[in-house]
């Protein structure tokens, strides 16, 4: 985390701002960036939109954004940060309960790390089907119970209803006749791409633990988006099967190598301290037998 500025808001553990590094930031900015091809031109509203960061992003290529979230301090923050984006407003709302908005008056809802917050989702999935064009769609993500918190044993305090997969698509089910489910997980991966032409279909390579080749992800999905609405999807921009991430600074490298420097040099510093210890052991170890040899000859003299 980057020191606290007077426009940094302060990180929880609870809310993600764009001054987190390394995988949390990756996971996050992901999310964002495969909604931009959605939202093109379009109404959207993003659902907890915490500090404000995806909006911002969202708002570069929609027609507008509206970013609602629960806290005050939140959304203060965003209006602040923010301001200066054509087409972009925060507003001070629980997403629970969005009956004061008008029906019909998103073409995309995005609502990243939401669900798994509040209790009562399917409210506030009947809210987003209610505030969707006939022909809207919403981008939706949550974490998977399975790897995310039960094989890691782990808790989230923030964390009040998680689900696994097959209770997060029957609750989207419920309120969207179409829907789509993609896996999202930070991978380390070797990229071979052609540097003079946009990328065409990709091929999978995952090496399996018997040797063997296979030609899809094989990996356990840490998070699912959700592609929804209630017109086939195939009447939608083609999303892909694979959709990568990453900023062409490389940050993650940076803070990992960095990492990596103070450990080697960690590791050198105790290397010479215990050649040191050992030296002085040795050292010690010579008086002690010298001041053996002193006392026995005294003894002898005696």
């Amino acid at each position: 985390m980057s020191s606290t500025a007077p426009d940094i808001l302060p990180f929880t553990g609870e809310r993600f701002t764009p001054e987190c590094v390394r995988e949390i930031w990756y996971e996050h900015m992901h999310r964002y960036a495969y909604a931009v091809d959605f939202c093109r031109g379009k109404r959207v509203l993003d659902a907890a939109c915490g500090e404000g960061y995806g909006s911002a992003l969202l708002a570069q290529t929609s027609a507008s954004v509206l970013g609602l979230d629960v806290d005050a301090a939140a959304v203060a923050h965003a209006q602040a940060r923010y301001r200066s984006r054509p087409g972009l407003s925060f507003m001070q709302q629980d997403v629970t309960a969005l009956e004061q908005l008008p029906e019909a008056s998103f073409d995309v809802i995005v609502s990243f790390e939401t669900l798994e917050h509040v209790h009562e989702q399917e409210r506030m999935l009947a809210g987003f089907r209610r505030l969707l064009a006939p022909d809207g769609v919403l981008l939706i993500s949550s974490p998977d119970k399975h790897t995310y918190s039960d094989l890691r044993d782990y808790h989230n305090e923030f964390h009040v209803r998680e689900l696994y997969r097959a209770e997060f698509e029957a609750l989207l089910q419920a309120n969207f006749a179409h829907t789509r489910t993609y896996c999202q997980k930070l991978l380390f991966q070797s990229l071979l791409w052609d540097p003079d032409q946009p990328p065409g279909q990709a091929r999978v390579s995952t090496l399996l633990a018997d040797g063997t080749v296979s030609e899809r992800p094989e990996y356990q999905a840490l998070y699912f988006l959700a592609v929804c609405s209630a017109q086939p999807l195939d009447r939608l921009a083609p999303a892909g099967a694979l959709h990568l991430f990453g900023d062409a600074a490389e940050s993650v490298y940076a803070h990992y190598n960095e990492e990596i420097r103070r450990i080697i040099a960690a590791g050198h510093r105790l290397i010479a301290q215990d050649r040191e210890i050992a030296d002085l052991r040795a050292r010690l170890a010579r008086a002690e037998a010298l001041l053996a040899e002193q006392a026995q000859d005294q003894g002898r003299k005696s």
